[in-house]
């Protein structure tokens, strides 16, 4: 039995999924200056204790067991399996979809309902679009597992909206300190921070809408105490990189050019070859969207020892 001692001080409780990842990090800071008391949950913890558990989200018992003892006023559901070149294709859908199927039947079963419940969906939904910027309206069509098990989670999500507030986020890209080298930002930071002379790189020309992390979770809270409940919003910057633009401001940033080899096994397969999207619809219902540029992110990332 799971048994949790809420603070006597604080009356608003948040539950982060995935809280120990990239963006789980930047949101519970957030949460926390903000006045929330937060508890997380993660697949594997390198400290639980009393407001972190770790738990599958495959495991629905366990996950509707720790839900319970928290009794969330918020939810932020980011955690998935984000990377799309993973290559265990099944447990994409067995977490993106099963899990927060799992999640939003545990929250239903709450004495107390939450206020609210952010389900963080992606653009990578959107596919190739024939219009740019793309707006909520776009109609999807995902070019990878990721992006499939994404809109997948949206549809789900649809059967709940009689039971419990939802809004949805699809984020487009975004990065940070703390990102992981598995995404290009962070992989073309590092090896200008290392000094290296070569970099191995795929289609230089794919384009993608960056945010940065700290405005991004700025905006999951506002999500999350907007009057706004069934509702989809695009999260991003409205304003689109290449990965030769980025390279270009790295180099200004690091005093010197990389040498760049192309990979031919770095190229993806149905590739998305821009992403750009309209914020407006985040902006009306937030008041904002506080989007830094690029190269601010990017020098930020540079200069960083550890995460900021």
């Amino acid at each position: 039995m799971i048994v949790v001692s809420h603070s006597k001080v604080s009356s608003r409780r948040a539950l982060i999924t995935g809280i120990r990842g990239f963006t789980g990090h930047y949101l519970k800071r957030e949460l926390t200056e903000a006045g929330y008391e937060v508890y997380g949950i993660a697949a594997s913890s390198r400290e639980e204790g009393e407001r972190i558990f770790e738990c599958d989200l495959r495991n629905e018992e366990r996950l509707t067991e720790i839900v319970k003892s928290i009794q969330p006023d918020v939810v932020a559901h980011l955690a998935a399996i984000s990377f799309v070149a993973v290559n265990d294709v099944r447990s994409i859908y067995e977490v993106n979809l099963i899990g927060s199927l799992n999640l939003l039947r545990a929250l239903s079963q709450c004495e107390k309902k939450p206020r609210m419940v952010l389900l963080i969906s992606s653009a990578n939904i959107y596919g190739n679009a024939d219009r740019l910027p793309i707006a909520e309206s776009q109609p999807p069509a995902p070019r990878n597992d990721y992006g499939v098990s994404k809109l997948a989670m949206e549809h789900m999500a649809l059967l709940w909206e009689d039971r419990l507030p939802i809004v949805v986020a699809r984020p487009f890209n975004y990065t940070g300190v703390g990102q992981t080298l598995d995404f290009l930002p962070a992989k073309i930071v590092d090896h200008f921070r290392r000094k290296a002379r070569t970099i191995e790189l795929g289609n230089l020309e794919v384009a993608r809408d960056f945010s940065d992390v700290r405005d991004v979770v700025r905006a999951y809270r506002s999500l999350l105490e907007a009057p706004v409940a069934a509702k989809t919003f695009n999260v991003c910057s409205g304003t689109s990189h290449s990965l030769a633009s980025m390279l270009r401001t790295m180099s200004d940033i690091a005093g010197y050019e990389i040498n760049v080899e192309v990979n031919p096994a770095f190229v993806r397969q149905n590739e998305i070859a821009r992403l750009e999207g309209d914020p407006s619809a985040l902006r009306t219902a937030i008041g904002f969207f506080p989007s830094r540029p690029l190269s601010e992110t990017l020098r930020w990332m540079y200069n960083a020892s550890s995460q900021d």
